[in-house]
């Protein structure tokens, strides 16, 4: 690694996540512009492996909670044994023979894989999710409680969405797993303990018979849990963004197809050439053009395993793990910076969702529609703040103030407001704030992001309005409540 690059790096970290914009070496020979495949360095090594890359577990996790997040929507607005415990076999069992439910091959974009054993076997999510409390959620219940809770009330409910709560759980469930599972797992396990001298250590094997080192598979699963096209950095922020959505944006699944297809085979493999969880939503604010998120993490993750690659199956030396440490901290500082970005976007949708709200409430129209998309873009909203707290770093005061200006749930159209769960799991509901108070809040959490995460891509900016609507609706606790 270049003393110019490794200056880079420390500098994006105190900046938080600034642009790493150098182009990597050539290593290993490989391009410096995919990840992987790198060579076996074990010595001896007496297997018929060549390549020392695997992150086939992690993958088969984003296929998993793509199903999962699926299912959450196919309720019928009655209690579903049934469909409950196929929800469960996509979070917490192990079973053979699961069928990927999404992401699938659309039109001519012709996915490789049907199956989740065709990528990694016997995988689930709620083994490798959070395990601290979760505060945003009432019941004070750990990360894989929240899930299974979700999950219970998700079951009954008509498509995933009860009008009674405000709860989308297709939204809910997806957004905060992308962070509880993928985000924390790479952030503070992969990219955090594992780097220590004594754990997972370059100068062994993984484990018996594996054909890569402890650093180098440790190193692997974080960038798997990335979840990005190993060769997304061939192509534009447009067009990973595209392969995420396999061409539906365009309309043109063909284009698409040949932009994940890089060995050329005619099918997309979800292992290699899709983007999946934040790798997809870090596309989609670069290609506004204010931001480098997905291109700065991918470079960085690139240049960490060609250092562990060097070593060549030695134990790693202060200065070289040193290295992976500032590495690690550009991807984590990257990284929560476009779930910070995730959660600003969906309050400015939430506030304009609220906006069309109350024009059609004091008309007295019907305001299903509008509704229920408020109800959608509140679940990302939460999801990501949720999903905000559960990395390497304990961010405090940004958690609390999130927690209480989102609340547990969505101010309803009566004003009423889930404020807690009682013995049984149900909600329990009260009367809340105001309309106009709770979009008072949306814009203060626009402003918290900007303030605290530096958000560059700022989509749904409605900060513009903060200072009148502070004038409009007073200085009450209720509006201060931050």
């Amino acid at each position: 690694m270049s003393n110019t690059y490794l200056r880079g790096i420390l500098a994006a970290s105190v900046v938080g996540a600034g642009m790493v914009v150098v182009q990597p070496a050539h290593s290993s020979g490989h391009s410096s512009d995919v990840y992987g495949p790198f060579p076996v360095t074990l010595s001896p090594w007496l297997g018929t492996e060549k390549s020392s890359m695997g992150y086939t577990g992690q993958i088969a996790r984003h296929v998993l909670h793509d199903s999962l997040k699926s299912l959450a929507g196919k309720g019928n607005g009655k209690p579903n044994p049934e469909l409950k415990k196929k929800m469960l076999s996509y979070f917490s069992s192990k079973d053979a023979g699961r069928k990927i439910l999404a992401p699938k091959s659309n039109k001519a974009f012709k996915i490789k894989q049907t199956g989740v054993d065709q990528i990694s076997k016997k995988k689930n999510l709620a083994g490798k999710i959070y395990k601290g409390l979760v505060p945003g959620w009432p019941g004070n219940k750990t990360g894989k409680e929240v899930v299974l809770h979700m999950i219970d009330k998700a079951s009954s409910a008509k498509k995933g969405f009860d009008p009674s709560t405000g709860y989308d759980y297709k939204q809910l469930i997806s957004k905060f797993i992308m962070g509880a599972v993928s985000y924390n797992q790479a952030v503070d396990n992969y990219l955090d303990e594992k780097l220590g001298a004594d754990k997972k250590p370059n100068d062994k094997p993984y484990k018996t018979g594996k054909p890569y080192t402890g650093k180098e598979h440790s190193w692997d699963e974080a960038y798997g849990y990335w979840g990005a096209a190993a060769h997304g950095l061939t192509v534009s922020a447009k067009a990973n963004y595209e392969i995420a959505k396999r061409g539906k944006k365009s309309k043109s699944p063909e284009a698409a197809l040949k932009l994940a297809d890089y060995n050329k085979d005619g099918v997309v493999d979800l292992y290699r050439e899709y983007n999946f969880g934040h790798s997809y939503y870090a596309a989609a604010y670069d290609k506004g053009g204010k931001t480098s998120y997905y291109n700065n993490i991918q470079k960085a993750f690139i240049y960490g395993r060609n250092v562990i690659t060097k070593a060549d199956g030695k134990k790693l030396t202060d200065m070289e793990r040193g290295k992976l440490r500032s590495i690690a901290r550009s991807i984590e500082l990257n990284w929560q910076r476009v779930i910070a970005e995730s959660i600003f976007k969906y309050a400015g949708s939430v506030y304009k969702d609220l906006e069309k709200l109350n024009v059609i409430l004091e008309a007295k129209g019907n305001s299903d529609k509008v509704f229920r998309k408020y109800a959608k873009h509140w679940g990302e909203l939460k999801g990501f703040a949720m999903a905000l707290q559960t990395g390497k770093s304990n961010i405090g005061e940004v958690a609390v103030k999130l927690n209480r200006m989102i609340g547990f749930g969505p101010v309803l159209p009566n004003g009423s407001q889930v404020v807690d769960i009682d013995s049984n799991g149900d909600f329990i509901k009260d009367q809340g704030q105001s309309m106009g108070e709770y979009m008072l809040h949306m814009l203060k959490i626009q402003r918290l992001m900007v303030e605290k995460y530096g958000v560059k891509a700022r989509v749904n900016d409605k900060l513009a309005g903060l200072e009148g609507l502070m004038k409009k609706v007073g200085k009450g606790d209720s509006a201060e409540n931050d």
